[in-house]
């Protein structure tokens, strides 16, 4: 039996998140979703945080997510009300969840 690699391993499944503060509404589901990914700043807005905890303030800021995360990332995309938050693959840039324009 051979060992398949998987998308950690590989690439492929890695992602990356960020938030547009412009549109974050502060409803917190995102944080509920994973806190160890979202946190709230002064601003009553979302950002990301690294895997130092350091929040990433910065406009388009993006940060990996782990993958025991990416399903709790994607669901918070989804489930956002003011649909900011972004996520994409790292490997080719793709958009695997994003607002509907």
């Amino acid at each position: 039996m051979g060992t398949e690699a998987t998308p950690e391993a590989d690439g492929t499944g890695a992602v990356e998140v960020s938030v547009d503060q412009d549109l974050c509404t502060g409803d917190g589901l995102c944080v509920q979703y994973a806190p160890e990914i979202f946190e709230f700043d002064i601003d009553g807005l979302a950002y990301v945080k690294g895997a130092d905890g350091e929040l990433r303030t910065d406009p388009g800021s993006q940060v990996a997510v782990p993958g025991r995360l990416r399903i709790d990332v994607l669901d918070a995309s989804r489930d956002c009300p003011g649909e900011c938050i972004h996520v994409r693959r790292v490997a080719d840039g793709a958009v695997v969840s994003a607002p509907a324009d």
